[in-house]
């Protein structure tokens, strides 16, 4: 399987909840929230001991993917795979199986996001290596991880039945999915000790990604398979930028995933996390003797009085006095400033900028 497993990593998103430091032409991919490298370079990195550059493809933007190339330029040219406008995750996904299909029609993808942190990297590639051997015997695998609260925000997978262990790992069957429950159902989910969150990482076999939209969504896959005939042909371009518009724009949990058959689920414990918020960053930094966070270059210019669970992100000078519980974020045209528990309302100002033309600060 080795020489056919290929890692598929979804690099579309713009990150809305991280406004103001992540903007249109600055998504949170490209952005140093973690360490001194990007989220995307981070990603890349990770995979090198299992998967060769040559084995691993990107699905982006056609504005993210010089500066990508830039960051990554040990990955070949043709492995980056450019949508000529988001759909959400489905046609990402679709239109990545179909050309490592083409390419390799034995292949097995583990499709990966671009924006998930790994806290356990060696234990993450063992369960890869232990998901790419089921889906070798034709499962479709997820990696659920344990839920640590009763989210609203993520899906919920249903554990059923062991299968089998692979690479020391128990796989799962999958009794169902659940998107984003309200708060009561997610407290009884954790109760019950049967869910574990949808980490939105999908290991499967190339053929059976093509079969499943076949069987599940005929209208993407006529569209897929008119693509698919002219990858690496002179009218591959031409052809995805005629068919790509009629793409319908839908999730690859909602148009393939929750009715498929044959899914199984692996749980792991690596220390994930999908820093989709700035409240995500307390999950992933250590914060000081005070529960205060700074990040940024000037993160040693901080003078925090009597100030407690607050982060400071900015590449200059913050001082604060007598507060707590604040995410402060200071951009060259932009000074957010929210309450810790409101920072999934980020997006709205997002939106809200949107709806009244003021597209200069997103």
């Amino acid at each position: 399987m080795t020489e056919n497993y290929y890692a598929l990593i979804l690099a579309g998103g713009g990150g809305t909840r991280l406004w103001p430091l992540s903007r249109r032409d600055r998504p949170k991919q490209l952005l140093q929230l973690i360490d001194e490298r990007s989220m995307f370079q981070v990603s890349v990195d990770r995979l090198a001991p299992l998967f060769p550059p040559e084995r691993i493809y990107i699905v982006t933007g056609s504005a993210y993917v010089e500066p990508m190339r830039e960051q990554t330029p040990h990955i070949p040219a043709e492995n980056f795979i450019v949508e000529p406008a988001g759909r959400d995750s489905a046609p990402a996904a679709a239109l990545g199986a179909a050309i490592i299909h083409q390419r390799d029609p034995q292949a097995v993808i583990a499709q990966l996001a671009v924006d998930h942190h790994i806290g356990k990297p060696q234990t993450f590639l063992d369960l890869l290596t232990a998901a790419g051997h089921m889906a070798g015997r034709g499962y479709i695998v997820t990696l659920g991880i344990a839920p640590s609260y009763p989210a609203t925000g993520f899906g919920y997978i249903r554990q059923g039945e062991p299968i089998a262990v692979a690479n020391g790992f128990t796989c799962y069957h999958t009794r169902g999915f659940t998107e984003k429950p309200d708060e009561a159902t997610a407290q009884a989910f954790i109760a019950s000790g049967q869910y574990s969150w949808n980490s939105g990482m999908f290991i499967w076999t190339a053929a059976r990604a093509m079969e499943e939209f076949q069987h599940q969504q005929p209208a993407m896959y006529d569209l897929l398979t008119r693509i698919q005939a002219s990858v690496d042909t002179p009218r591959f371009n031409d052809q995805l930028r005629e068919l790509w518009p009629q793409m319908p724009k839908i999730s690859l949990d909602y148009a393939v995933m929750e009715n498929a058959k044959q899914m199984a689920v692996i749980p792991a414990d690596v220390e994930w996390n999908d820093v989709g918020s700035w409240e995500a960053l307390f999950e992933v930094h250590p914060a000081d003797e005070s529960g205060n966070l700074s990040r940024g270059a000037g993160d040693d210019e901080r003078v925090l009085v009597d100030t407690c669970n607050t982060l400071a992100y900015s590449d200059r000078m913050v001082v604060t006095i007598g507060v707590e519980d604040l995410i402060i974020v200071d951009t060259d045209d932009v000074l957010l400033v929210c309450h810790r528990a409101r920072s999934q309302d980020v997006r709205e100002i997002v939106n809200r900028l949107r709806d009244t033309g003021r597209d200069e600060y997103l």
